[in-house]
């Protein structure tokens, strides 16, 4: 009974603690908007919290001494027509309760996005830009996962020349177009079907009321004939 409560109790804790932490991230991301986007009159896409997955070598005294830090990858759009697009690096540094903006990048120079592994759900990932390189673990593989989803369908919808190439990603992370073409195909389909189907009901309708006609005809010049006969018939008898 003991065991079953511990693990009852260690259960609890941990959906506890994962809520906790979504709820920490929705939280940042949305100050990250309202911080770092909202005043720049852009809107923020999507964000994944990362760490790097090697250490990158940074020159002693670049460091600054600014102490631990929360790394997050933002993708944005600009309000103003015509749209552009933008991936930035933003960091949250221990102790401090606002956001900075590092790193940016135009979509355009955005070259490869690569999922790592292709057949599981897995946190890490790389960007490849024109001018860098960076090797990334996000907070969790869902949130990669949305991440993804969203960065793929802004590359479809804001780039017109040169894509950047997407590979080792999971097919829902590049379905998302497919999806969306597989559901309109099906409604197409049904109502093409529908279609089909009220023709081919319009013509057995056709057909039926030819038929009704043609009886009504066939009566009528029956019932003529009858009446025309009726009296020859008569005098002869």
């Amino acid at each position: 009974m003991l065991l079953y409560f511990l693990n009852y109790w260690a259960h609890t804790a941990e959906n506890s603690l994962r809520a906790l932490l979504a709820w920490s991230t929705m939280s940042a991301k949305s100050a990250i908007s309202k911080e770092i986007f909202a005043p720049l009159d852009e809107r923020m896409l999507g964000a994944v919290q990362v760490k790097r997955r090697t250490k990158k070598k940074i020159p002693f005294l670049a460091t600054g001494g600014q102490g631990e830090y929360l790394t997050y990858i933002c993708l944005s759009v600009t309000n103003k027509k015509p749209t552009q697009a933008s991936i930035t690096k933003v960091k949250q540094f221990e102790g401090s309760t606002s956001f900075v903006r590092r790193s940016q990048w135009m979509l355009e120079q955005l070259r490869q996005v690569n999922g790592i592994d292709p057949n599981r759900d897995s946190a890490e990932f790389d960007l490849l830009f024109e001018n860098a390189f960076d090797q990334w673990v996000a907070s969790t593989a869902s949130e990669k996962c949305t991440f993804f989803q969203i960065l793929h369908h802004t590359c479809q919808r804001y780039l017109t020349d040169r894509k950047p190439e997407f590979i080792n990603c999971q097919s829902k992370i590049m379905g998302g177009n497919s999806i969306l073409h597989s559901a309109a195909d099906s409604v197409t389909s049904a109502v093409q079907k529908a279609s089909q189907a009220l023709n081919e009901r319009g013509e057995r309708l056709g057909r039926a009321e030819e038929k009704t006609e043609d009886m009504k005809n066939s009566a009528q010049q029956f019932a003529e004939t009858a009446h025309k006969v009726g009296p020859t018939a008569r005098l002869r008898a």
